[in-house]
C-alpha cells in the first residue's frame, strides 16, 4: 500500500525454522530411543507435526511453547475432566514478583465453572533451569496429581544495555541410558530479533533526527494465532513480535540521543513493523522507504452510533462540516491535513481531542458523536478535534488489513516518531492543533479520549513485560485520568464525581469495569488506583499543559470490532457528554 519512491534495503535474511532445524540434527538413526524435549517460539500445528516426524523416526519428541508455557500446558496437555481445584505455585522473582502471574494470564477465566485456584509464589533466584511452576490438581473423584510446568528463561543485556531474563528457546535430550543433556537454542524467533538489533546498530545514522522517513521491518512469522476463550484475548507470536520490533527501535534510538527509556519526544521518523504469517520460514527484511503519503483506507458507516470498526477519513470530514463552525488546520509530516472545528456558544468552552495515539480508535468516533450530541444543546462552546494524528491513523489501516486482531502500537505516534504530546510549541505540525484550540476559545477543559489495548500486551523477547507501560500489560476497565493545573485541585475532584456517577448509569459499564478488574488483580496484584462509582481514576498536577483541566479516557479497545467497539465509543461519548455538562456548573474560584 505504500507509494516509496525508494526502498533501501539494511538487511535481507531467512532464518531456518527451529522445528525443521531440531528435526535435521535429531530426527537421524543415532537418536533412536532418545526422549527430546524443546521448548521454541511456534504455534501447536507445527510442533504437533513434528513430533509425528521424530516418532516415525524411533525418537519420543515433546515440543512445547516457550510462550507462555503455562497457558499452553492447560491448553494441550491437561485434562479438564472432573476437575475441582488447582493449586499453582508461580516462580518469584526479587525484581518482578507477579511477573509469571502475568504470563499465567488470563488462565483464571479460563477454569470451568466451580473449579477453585489459589496461587502460591515461591521465591526463586532463577539460577536453576528451567524454573518452572508447579500445578496441584485435584478431581472430583479425589484423586490427587501434579505436575511440573517448565518455563525456560535466559538472563542476557538487552539492546540498551539492560539485565533481562526472558523466555527462549531450550532442548533437552534424554539417552536410553537416562543420560540427560539441556541446554539453551537460539530459536529462528529469537535469531531475527537479534539481526533486527544488530542492523540497527551498524547502520551509520545521520547526526541529527529525524533519521529517516520510514524504517520498515518487512517480516514473514509462518505461526498462527490462537484464540482464547475469554473476551478479547489471543496469543500471538507476530503481535508480540511487532511489540518488540517497535518498541525496541524506538529504545535504541533514545539510548543513543542519550535520552531516558521511553522519552516521547524523540524523533526518529516512523517505524513500521509489517508481520504476516506467510511462508515456510521466518524472513525479516530491513529497509528505509520514502513516507507513505495515502489516505485511509475504510469502509464508510451509514449511521456513526452503530459504527463496529474505525471510520474513514472522509467521513470524518462530513461529520465535521456539517457542525459548522469555524475550522481549525494543522499539516503532518507526511503532508495530511488535520481538522478541528470551533463551533462558539456562551456555556463555558471545552476542548474535544481523539486519535492522539491512532491506534486507539473507539475515541474518534466517540468525539464526533458527542459532538452531534452537543450541537443540539443552543448555548454550546467546544472544539471539536477528533483526529490528531493522521499519520498514525494511516499506518494503522494499513496495517489492519494484513492483521486485524494486533494492537499495532507503531500507529501510536506520529510519522516524525514521537508523541503528538511532546512536540515543542509554536510549530506547524499536530500539537499546533491543540494551540488553537485553545487561543481560540480560551477553554478552560479538555477531554482527551484516549484507550488502550483489549487483551495483554507482551514483549517476551526482553523481560516479558512492556517497559515503561507495566501499568497497562493487562486490560482493567475503563479508566479515568484527571491532570490540572495548581490550584484547580477541588474543580478536579468534583469533575471525577460527576462524570463517574453519569458513567455509572451507562448500562453494563460497571459490570464490565468489574469483571476486567478482578482478573487484573488475580494476574497483577491489587489494583492500586482509588476507585470512585466503580471507576479506577487517578488525579495528578501538570503545571504545564494547556488548559486548567485535562480529562483523559482510557477504554480497553485496541483491537475491538463489532458491538465491543460500538460500547466502546459510546462509553468515550458519554464521558464527553457528561464533563461537559458538568464543567458548566462547577465552582470556578479556585
Amino acid at each position: 500500500m505504500t507509494n516509496s519512491l525508494q526502498d533501501e534495503t539494511l538487511l535481507e535474511r531467512s532464518f531456518p525454522r527451529t522445528t525443521k532445524a531440531l528435526l535435521d540434527e535429531y530426527a537421524t538413526p543415532a537418536y533412536q530411543g532418545f526422549q527430546l524435549e524443546a521448548w521454541v517460539f511456534d504455534d501447536e500445528a507445527e510442533r504437533q507435526a513434528s513430533e509425528s516426524t521424530f516418532k516415525a523416526a524411533g525418537i519420543s519428541a515433546r515440543l512445547r511453547s516457550a510462550y507462555k508455557p503455562l497457558i499452553h500446558f492447560f491448553l494441550e496437555e491437561f485434562s479438564w475432566a472432573s476437575l475441582l481445584s488447582l493449586v499453582i505455585e508461580y516462580p518469584v522473582l526479587a525484581n518482578a514478583p507477579r511477573r509469571f502471574l502475568l504470563e499465567a494470564y488470563p488462565l483464571a477465566a479460563l477454569l470451568p465453572q466451580g473449579v477453585s485456584l489459589r496461587w502460591e509464589g515461591v521465591e526463586t533466584t532463577a539460577i536453576a533451569q528451567p524454573i518452572h511452576y508447579r500445578v496441584r490438581v485435584e478431581r472430583r473423584s479425589g484423586a490427587q496429581e501434579t505436575y511440573l510446568v517448565e518455563a525456560p528463561n535466559r538472563h542476557h543485556q538487552d539492546h540498551v544495555g539492560e539485565a533481562q531474563f526472558s523466555p527462549c528457546g531450550w532442548l533437552r535430550l534424554t539417552s536410553p541410558q537416562g543420560d540427560v543433556s539441556a541446554t539453551i537454542v537460539e530459536t529462528d524467533y529469537e535469531a531475527l530479533f537479534q539481526a533486527a538489533m544488530a542492523t540497527l546498530s551498524s547502520t551509520p545514522w545521520q547526526p541529527t533526527s529525524p533519521y529517516f522517513e520510514e524504517l520498515n521491518f518487512t517480516v514473514h512469522l509462518p505461526s498462527s494465532d490462537r484464540r482464547l476463550a475469554w473476551d478479547d484475548e489471543h496469543i500471538s507470536l507476530a503481535e508480540a513480535l511487532h511489540e518488540e520490533l517497535y518498541f525496541s527501535t524506538l529504545e535504541y534510538f533514545q539510548h543513543r540521543a542519550g535520552l531516558t527509556l521511553g522519552d516521547r519526544s524523540i524523533q526518529p521518523g516512523q517505524i513500521v513493523p509489517e508481520i504476516s504469517s506467510q511462508g515456510e520460514s521466518a524472513y525479516l527484511k530491513v529497509s528505509l522507504r520514502s513516507l507513505d503519503t495515502l489516505q485511509a483506507q475504510r469502509d464508510e458507516m451509514t449511521e456513526l452510533g452503530s459504527a463496529q470498526q474505525a471510520i474513514g477519513t472522509d467521513q470524518i470530514k462530513q461529520l465535521l462540516a456539517a457542525l459548522g463552525g469555524q475550522s481549525l488546520y494543522a499539516t503532518t509530516r507526511a503532508g495530511r491535513v488535520l481538522e478541528a472545528r470551533y463551533v462558539e456558544g456562551s456555556d463555558r468552552a471545552v476542548i474535544i481531542s481523539a486519535g492522539q495515539h491512532a491506534n486507539e480508535t473507539s475515541g474518534v468516533v466517540g468525539a464526533l458523536r458527542a459532538a452531534q450530541a452537543l450541537s443540539e444543546q443552543p448555548q454550546a462552546h467546544y472544539v471539536i478535534s477528533p483526529l490528531e494524528n493522521p499519520d498514525g491513523y494511516a499506518l494503522q489501516s494499513r496495517l489492519v488489513a494484513t492483521q486485524p486482531r494486533h494492537m499495532h502500537h507503531a500507529a501510536r505516534y506520529t510519522a516524525f516518531g514521537n508523541d503528538l504530546q511532546s512536540q515543542p510549541l509554536g510549530q506547524p505540525f499536530e500539537h499546533a492543533i491543540r494551540e488553537q484550540a485553545f487561543a481560540t476559545s480560551g477553554a478552560g477543559l479538555h477531554v482527551n479520549l484516549h484507550g488502550y489495548p483489549a487483551h495483554e500486551w507482551t514483549r517476551p523477547l526482553n523481560g516479558y513485560v512492556p517497559r515503561g507501560f507495566e501499568m497497562w500489560t493487562i486490560p482493567k476497565g475503563f479508566f479515568l485520568i484527571l491532570r490540572h493545573q495548581p490550584g484547580w485541585e477541588t474543580a478536579a475532584e468534583q469533575l471525577v464525581e460527576a462524570v463517574t456517577h453519569h458513567l455509572a448509569q451507562v448500562p453494563g459499564l460497571v459490570e464490565f469495569n468489574a469483571a476486567q478488574i478482578a482478573l487484573f488483580e488475580t494476574h497483577a496484584g491489587a489494583l492500586t488506583f482509588p476507585m470512585l462509582n466503580g471507576f479506577p481514576y487517578l488525579i495528578s498536577e501538570d503545571a504545564d499543559q494547556l488548559t486548567p483541566l485535562m480529562l483523559i479516557t482510557e477504554y480497553p479497545d485496541e483491537t475491538l470490532t463489532g458491538e465491543a467497539f460500538v460500547q466502546a465509543h459510546a462509553a468515550q461519548m458519554a464521558t464527553v457528554v457528561a464533563a461537559y455538562n458538568a464543567f458548566q456548573t462547577l465552582s470556578l474560584d479556585s
